[in-house]
């Protein structure tokens, strides 16, 4: 079903606002959706609503409130797509009868720009949920005091690194309830929403199977999520991670797709109301975050100096690999595992010129050559790829 309503211009990781509505517009046109401008951000941006159907449960869902986290947007996009694709199919028409969906695709078009987590005053935008000091966060609790939405969906993308519990498995996808306050009492948004993962998780599952995780859920009195839970909506956060050698995240999109098929599906049939909430509850939490690459027991020849043996630990940064570490770094665990045994590591500039110098956190590019040969490369990494040149 995704595959047939993905909308093909994302092909990218990194989504401007301006590449987002040019999408968009097309859509909201051929959908007849209701489009309110209800403010602009710090730089300008106009920050929109997109509004479908006029039924009596109203659902908030918003995205890339941190710039850099366009998985779910992408996600959002597929949705409205399949929407204006498809207004006689019995489930469109359930869901503008019986549902009206509020929609903020793009709620940090200022980080978007710069694909930052944060906006333009340098604030966290899902931490502001109390001071209201950004114009992105005013937008949002305007939203919500007008509509008071019943379920609202929280959409990100989280560290890619992170791990499931104490395994070595990758948490693909993140579910959380966000607790009201530090309590814990049972307050029935809190339960509701719960229910509603308890009955959609397990039909996403099969898609990440044992890939899928419960995102931290301590009480944070700035963040949005948690304030939202306390202002009486049941609400669902959704983090997107990493799903094996796939940076631009095709599956995961997929994924919430699919997840917020089945949640609205839920919500429009109230089908979730008899979930069993220990399936929710039995989620492993998330672990630890490991490193992307970690390249061992080669030696770093710099430019004028002798070579010198290091371990280098890399991470995926946008499209680059960043230099994270280096020396001995025996037990750093990372996704994935090079052996440059009998290799020199030659750190480059652009133009394939030796460095002088290791620079950690900058854009990685290494050519990994034998020994006795500094010309023909065996890998090399460049521009978030690890290519292998020869034997």
């Amino acid at each position: 079903m995704h595959e047939r309503y993905r909308v093909p211009d994302f092909v990218e990781r990194r989504l401007t606002h301006q590449e987002l509505w040019s999408v968009l517009q097309p859509i909201i046109r051929r959908g007849g959706y209701d489009v309110a401008e209800l403010g602009a951000s710090a730089e300008g941006r106009p920050l929109r609503l997109i509004r479908v159907g006029a039924g009596p449960v109203p659902v908030l869902l918003w995205s890339q409130m941190h710039g850099d986290e366009t998985t779910a947007t992408r996600a959002l996009a597929d949705l409205l797509n399949y929407l204006a694709s498809e207004p006689q199919a019995e489930r469109v028409r359930r869901w503008r009868e019986r549902l009206q969906l509020l929609v903020l695709p793009m709620l940090n078009p200022d980080g978007a720009e710069r694909n930052i987590r944060r906006n333009a005053f340098g604030i966290d935008v899902n931490r502001d949920a109390r001071l209201l000091a950004t114009p992105e966060a005013k937008v949002l609790k305007a939203v919500q005091e007008r509509y008071r939405p019943r379920y609202g969906f929280n959409l990100h993308d989280q560290n890619p690194r992170t791990r499931v519990g104490a395994s070595e498995r990758l948490a693909s996808i993140s579910l959380l309830a966000p607790p009201p306050d530090g309590s814990g009492r049972p307050v029935e948004q809190w339960q509701r929403a719960q229910r509603l993962i308890s009955y959609f998780g397990p039909r996403i599952e099969p898609l990440v199977a044992g890939h899928i995780t419960r995102y931290d859920d301590s009480f944070n009195p700035r963040a949005f999520g948690d304030l939202l839970s306390s202002w009486g909506v049941s609400t669902v956060l959704i983090e997107s991670g990493g799903w094996g050698a796939d940076p631009v995240k095709r599956w995961l999109r997929a994924v919430n797709f699919a997840a917020l098929v089945e949640a609205l599906d839920a919500i429009a049939l109230d089908a979730g109301a008899d979930a069993d909430v220990r399936w929710y509850r039995a989620l492993p939490e998330n672990g630890r975050a490991v490193n992307d690459l970690v390249i061992r027991n080669g030696r770093i020849a710099l430019a004028g100096q002798a070579p010198y043996a290091a371990d280098l630990v890399l991470d995926l940064a946008g499209a680059d690999y960043q230099l994270v570490d280096a020396g001995d770094l025996d037990g750093t665990a990372a996704r994935d595992t090079l052996d440059a045994t009998g290799l020199l590591i030659q750190p480059c500039d652009p133009a394939d010129a030796p460095l002088p110098a290791l620079l950690l956190g900058a854009a990685a590019r290494l050519r990994l050559v034998r020994a006795t040969s500094d010309s023909i490369p065996v890998w090399e990494l460049a521009a978030g790829r690890l290519i292998r040149r020869s034997r």
